[in-house]
């Protein structure tokens, strides 16, 4: 046990505390109180973490601690985090504590969604603070297996059919990721000795390059379908769409970050040399989800389905950046992943609780908005900016950060020509995200019985209260996260990874 277990043992807790509650109330204390202590410890780790490194504790994994579970194999309960690590599990914890206030009127079977709603923060934070292979893969499953409950029982439309499609593409990608956790593995000790599943052992030794040229592949795909990587995202859009408003801003705000961070820690991490040679290959079909994502975007009538593919876009360009091995690109994916994890969840927030009011997310039934609802309006149009990148808010930093990096000197012809072509998605973001603002926010109320919609309540304000100030947080003072993520780097600086 050490500081970084809490974040798997307080969820688990709050499951215990839940199973007695008998009406919503002490359901709602429950979970408020759980979430806030998660966030509240998920800020003090920021803390921590940051004066461990002011105080010189350069090491690539700080609150490390390690437990053996199965010998014979060398299997760990092992954990740490660096700077990635912890940006990851406070967007988590920003996200579970929204989320909790988005489903305060979850209805049927409210306690048995918490429930289902815990266990899969329990797979979200075990998977960022694992730094063994094993440990790290159980979590991940444990993230999946809630997924297809959550959307059947829970879900609006095609659940069923959404629900299946999203689990049966992501256990499709988790048998890529062990098949590669297991070849690497087997290539842990290529001078001998005892073989491992830790990451930092593992990289001291070095795989094998022969090796790395089959495993990268797989290890990149299994993880880049849940990044949405094009041809495999398809199960995102239908999911998202299907899924409640919580879960939804659960699955894009945290879950898909789980394939970004998967391929950064593994494949990026443990296999350079592999991803030198063959990283073009996924740099085009990272170009074609951001691009795809875009356009499908702008011909959908659904709010949700517009977001969805908007998150398809998007979390390309998280896999786009990695790819190009440079640290301004790599750290412009980790913004981005940040960035758009509380953008989407505030999109989804909003999406969610202007849907519960109209009984509609066709943009063609909605308009004029903004005069019934002016509060839930602004939100929606702050999401909307920090989405298509205006300076100031977190889409601007992450997105320059981006780019910057992948036409920094080094790079070839061809993967400024794909960067060039990524860069046009910012363009179409525009198109639709203007064409959906002015169309549902603005002009003249169709519908009369709009008019009389409320705006909105004191616990739908305080999730979107916090996630804009996330956003701005970011796209005004990003250079604290710079710091928190900076020495992060120095791990991958092994002499071949960067250009």
């Amino acid at each position: 046990m050490n500081f970084l277990s809490l974040f798997v043992l307080i969820p688990l807790l709050m499951m215990v505390f839940l199973v007695p509650c008998r009406n919503m109330n002490q359901i709602r204390t429950v979970m408020v109180t759980g979430s806030s202590v998660l966030l509240a410890g998920a800020i003090a780790l920021v803390f921590l973490f940051m004066a461990e490194r002011n105080a010189g504790n350069t090491s690539d994994m700080l609150f490390t601690a390690s437990t053996v579970w199965f010998a014979p194999m060398n299997i760990c309960y092992a954990v740490g985090v660096d700077g990635i690590s912890v940006a990851m599990i406070l967007l988590s914890a920003v996200i579970v504590f929204t989320g909790v206030f988005a489903s305060w009127n979850m209805q049927p079977l409210t306690k048995e969604f918490f429930l289902w709603y815990l266990l899969l923060s329990v797979g979200v934070f075990g998977f960022f603070i694992s730094v063994d292979m094993f440990t790290m893969f159980m979590f991940y499953e444990i993230a999946l297996i809630p997924m297809y409950l959550l959307i059947g029982i829970w879900g609006s439309g095609r659940k069923e059919y959404s629900a299946m499609k999203l689990t049966l593409m992501l256990m499709g990608g988790s048998a890529f990721i062990l098949i590669g956790i297991l070849g690497i593995y087997f290539h842990s000790a290529p001078e001998g000795g005892q073989l491992t599943m830790n990451i930092l052992e593992i990289a001291n030794h070095y795989v094998p390059v022969e090796a790395q040229l089959w495993l990268f592949p797989v290890v990149f795909l299994g993880f880049g379908v849940l990044g949405a990587l094009f041809p495999f995202h398809t199960w995102s859009p239908d999911g998202h769409a299907s899924a409640p408003t919580a879960v939804s801003m659960l699955h894009a705000g945290v879950l898909m970050k789980l394939g970004g961070y998967g391929c950064f820690r593994i494949a990026i991490y443990l296999l350079p040399e592999a991803a030198h040679e063959l990283g073009w290959i996924f740099v085009i079909l990272t170009t074609i989800s951001v691009l795809y994502g875009a356009f499908s975007a702008v011909v959908q009538t659904d709010l949700k389905y517009i977001n969805a593919y908007s998150s398809v876009s998007h979390c390309g360009l998280v896999l786009f950046a990695i790819l190009f091995l440079t640290q301004t690109a790599m750290t412009g994916a980790v913004l981005q992943m940040l960035s758009h994890g509380l953008m989407t969840a505030l999109f989804f927030a909003l999406i969610g609780m202007i849907y519960g009011r109209t009984h509609t997310r066709d943009i063609r039934e909605l308009s004029g908005l903004m005069k019934v609802m002016p509060f839930l309006s602004v939100c929606y149009v702050i999401a909307g900016l920090a989405s298509l990148g205006l300076p100031g808010l977190s889409g601007f930093v992450s997105e320059m950060s981006i780019f910057f990096g992948a036409f920094q000197k080094g790079a070839s012809t061809f993967r400024r020509a794909l960067t060039i072509m990524a860069c046009s998605s910012i363009v179409i973001t525009a198109v639709y995200i203007l064409r959906v603002v002015g169309k549902i926010l603005y002009g003249e109320v169709q519908n009369k019985k709009h008019l009389a919609l409320t705006d909105a309540t004191w616990y739908e304000k305080i999730p979107l209260v916090v996630l804009i100030i996330c956003i701005a947080g970011i796209g005004i003072a990003p250079f604290w996260l710079n710091d928190l993520i900076r020495e992060s780097f120095l791990a991958f600086k092994r002499g071949v990874l960067f250009l």
